[in-house]
């Protein structure tokens, strides 16, 4: 319950502004305008407030933030007091005074009263640039961060985030950031972060008393490791969905995929009828090791910190012993994020206790094509799943998305233990996307990792079994895409229990 207490009390703590007065206003470089920026195509900004929308989507029926998430900042302070005492005095009369500022906390200007007129706003997108992105925790840090730690870690939410932040918030479902009573001046830092992605950059110039916009190039994560750290992934291929061409949708730059030996964040592996080897122009045209490399070492899983595993035409039982299995459980108790596509429902299916009860499974015949799949808006960041994806141009219905060649192989899940984000309702009940927390069946506050499971072929359209990246030929996101990219981020994001608001972490 200890995490969770600090979740309560972080969350509460968001709600608060406490002053820091010891900024001057002669800090201000006496400009009256704030930093401008070019939007991405397809996004219209005011600068006076950095606020974006997409021309030609319709946002009737949704609001600009997520339930629960508000866009304002948590701005933090010292909880340290000088003492003084009067050497003259019978008895011994102490007093409360507020501490000295520190660094950047000296160039957060008064305002005349109101230190929050000076704000800080913007939009944070996915690494290709033009992609807004919910539930990402921008921040300007009062000190140095440490280096992110590699390997798999339990990251859950409410501890303390590097650097010891001023101010700190989440972008809403448009992708949109305020953070108010910021630091004035020139070369301010800036984090946006998500998990293990994290991209630190300075500003030019942060104008006191005003509405400024950061830049949106500096406020995309990164897609190479020059612009900042990027998760270690693990990528398996299959026959039947390409999905490794989507990682280079979302902007991961073609230098970042190598073998396990090179220096890159995504390393590659041959799934059954997937692609098997780089094309000539990268890493030499070197082949991809099997995916039994990575299933059959729990050590090789926890260099990782996630694994996607794109769907293989069948199940494919007999290539996945119990040993793998249960190398796969121990990496999810272990703070692994996983992603399985269609038949690598088998890891669940047939998986080891407790994995089996977390749904219902069957085999039905696929669903017709295309079908309309409904998004569930029971919880949170299902209603935040909703509102993007109107607003990124994922749904023309409010809660709906068109799902080409989907499968039918859930039934329903187990809610004690699972959440379930998409589904049908005709011409069958079925479940298409859901998630679970591992470890299954301890208390919330000792999960660590997190299992998407879903019945849709994501990158249907790209070519199968072609070196990498020569397969990958589409342009622009699909629906379905753009809902698993959501769930992929959301899949990197701190760990919080389904049923509450995200925080900052």
């Amino acid at each position: 319950m200890a995490q969770r207490a600090e979740r309560i009390a972080f969350a509460c703590l968001a709600s608060t502004f406490l002053t820091v007065a010891c900024g001057d206003s002669s800090q201000s470089s006496g400009t009256d305008t704030a930093p401008t920026s070019t939007a991405p195509t397809g996004i219209t900004v005011d600068p006076t407030t950095g606020t974006g929308t997409t021309t030609g989507t319709t946002d009737t029926g949704t609001t600009d933030e997520p339930t629960g998430t508000t866009a304002t900042s948590t701005t933090v302070t010292p909880t340290s007091t000088t003492t003084t005492t009067d050497p003259s005095a019978t008895d011994t009369d102490t007093s409360t005074t507020a501490p000295p500022c520190i660094g950047l906390e000296c160039q957060i200007d008064p305002c005349d009263g109101n230190k929050d007129k000076t704000t800080l706003s913007g939009i944070v997108f996915a690494p290709e640039g033009t992609l807004p992105l919910y539930n990402i925790t921008v921040y300007v840090p009062s000190g140095p961060l440490d280096p992110v730690a590699e390997g798999v870690a339990c990251d859950t939410c409410g501890g303390a985030l590097p650097g010891d932040p001023i101010v700190a918030t989440l972008t809403n479902t448009k992708g949109e950031f305020t953070l108010a009573g910021v630091p004035s001046g020139q070369n301010i830092p800036l984090v946006v972060s998500v998990g293990k992605w994290r991209r630190e950059v300075v500003l030019p110039e942060v104008v006191a008393c005003a509405d400024n916009l950061a830049p949106y190039d500096l406020t995309r994560l990164p897609k190479n490791q020059s612009e900042g750290h990027i998760p270690k992934i693990a990528m398996v291929t299959g026959g039947a969905d390409p999905l490794e061409c989507l990682l280079r949708k979302i902007g991961i730059e073609d230098g970042e995929f190598t073998p396990e030996d090179g220096s890159g964040r995504v390393n590659l592996f041959e799934g059954d009828g997937g692609a098997d080897q780089y094309s000539n122009d990268l890493n030499g045209g070197a082949d991809f090791s099997g995916a039994s490399t990575l299933w059959g070492s729990l050590d090789t899983y926890k260099k990782y910190d996630m694994v996607l595993m794109a769907c293989e035409g069948g199940q494919n039982g007999g290539a996945k012993s119990n040993a793998m299995r249960q190398n796969l459980v121990d990496y999810a108790g272990l703070g692994g994020r996983i992603f399985l596509s269609h038949w690598h429902n088998i890891w669940i299916e047939d998986g080891l206790d407790p994995w089996p009860s977390t749904a219902d499974f069957v085999s039905e015949p696929d669903l017709p094509n295309p079908v309309t799949g409904k998004i569930d808006t029971s919880f949170p960041k299902g209603m935040a799943l909703a509102d993007w994806m109107l607003h990124v141009g994922g749904s023309e219905v409010h809660g709906e998305m068109e799902i080409k060649e989907a499968q039918y192989t859930v039934d329903s899940v187990n809610e004690m233990t699972s959440t379930r984000w998409v589904y049908t309702d005709s011409p069958e009940n079925t479940v298409q996307y859901f998630t679970f927390n591992a470890p299954v069946g301890v208390p919330a506050e000792q999960q660590c990792g997190r299992v998407v499971d879903s019945d849709i072929h994501v990158s249907s359209g790209d070519n199968i079994g072609e070196p990498f990246p020569t397969g990958c030929e589409t342009q622009g996101l699909s629906p379905q895409e753009k809902a698993l990219v959501f769930m992929f981020f959301e899949l990197s994001a701190c760990l919080i229990p389904d049923d509450e608001d995200p925080i900052p972490g």
